[in-house]
């Protein structure tokens, strides 16, 4: 009977059991909910609270980008004006190098015309000079007719006063009647030379070199047969007729314009540091020439100090 009960007693308390296990979690289950529920809150504040920051970050990040494109149009301009007035320098600067080349030739024809009136001045001198002294002998001759000078006794004068068409003195020699005339010989290559006929024009300034090496026109003629070298792109055979100016006639009025143009056609060859040089060097050896300003003006083009460091 005893075993009976506690048996009953047993399957009672199953399902009670069972059943306030069922109903035990609810209050847990409530209190997680309201959890759950702060949480969601907390996170919708959370998001909110997100959305408002990107609101703002947006709105900032379009007024840099904003900025940043003013600031990139500004840059642009500014690089677009310095490009303009880079270029409107350029060719200034190439224009100022023109005119001032084309002054340097002028200055070289004017200084080419002043020593052709000077050797024509001295030369007319000395024959005045030469007739002067020949009338002079003349007059003090005796009547009886005794030896004229560089005469035989009796014979008469010549009627020119010894002196050769053009009023050139006679000399004597086979040398002198093959070397040609200085000043023509010069003149005409001066004219071809202008005329772009080079190769006759150097053939005569070498004549003048050959048979008149120590004149004055020989300097020039030096320096002429360089430019003729120089317009027709032999820049090696320039610099050295450049050379030969500055070594052989160095105190030529050629000179400055030949160490110009040997550092032109240094530059030419690719030689830009030896251009300088050149530059530099006719700057301080003929500071006040027109040559020497010619030169500044290169360097400071080529955006190189004039004094070397």
């Amino acid at each position: 009977m005893l075993r009976t009960s506690l048996l009953s007693i047993r399957c009672f308390s199953v399902p009670v059991l069972a059943f306030s296990l069922l109903f035990l979690p609810v209050p847990q289950a409530r209190a997680a909910s309201k959890e759950i529920i702060e949480l969601q809150t907390q996170v919708q504040q959370l998001l909110d609270q997100v959305q408002r920051l990107q609101s703002t970050v947006d709105s900032r990040f379009g007024l840099v980008q904003h900025l940043v494109e003013q600031s990139t149009d500004s840059v642009n301009q500014m690089n677009q004006t310095v490009n303009a007035l880079q270029q409107k320098l350029n060719a200034q600067s190439e224009s100022s190098n023109g005119k001032l080349d084309s002054v340097s030739g002028q200055v070289q024809a004017l200084n080419d015309s002043l020593d052709e009136l000077k050797s024509r001045i001295a030369k007319l001198d000395k024959q005045m000079q030469d007739i002067q002294t020949q009338l002079q002998n003349v007059q003090s001759q005796p009547a009886g007719g005794s030896p004229a000078p560089g005469g035989q006794p009796g014979q008469p004068m010549p009627s020119d006063g010894g002196l050769a068409a053009g009023g050139q003195p006679n000399v004597a020699g086979p040398a002198a009647s093959q070397a040609p005339p200085l000043q023509e010989t010069y003149q005409s290559g001066l004219r071809d030379y202008n005329a772009a006929h080079y190769d006759t024009a150097s053939s005569e300034f070498g004549d003048v070199l050959h048979y008149y090496p120590q004149d004055d026109l020989a300097g020039n003629a030096q320096f002429y047969i360089g430019e003729i070298a120089f317009k027709q792109m032999k820049y090696k055979d320039a610099i050295k007729a450049y050379n030969a100016v500055l070594e052989n006639f160095s105190g030529s009025p050629k000179a400055p314009a030949a160490q110009l143009r040997k550092g032109s056609a240094l530059i030419q060859l690719g030689q830009k540091d030896a251009g300088i040089h050149e530059y530099r060097s006719l700057i301080q050896r003929y500071p006040q020439t027109p040559e020497a300003q010619q030169a500044r003006s290169k360097l400071n083009a080529m955006g190189v100090r004039i004094n070397a460091r």
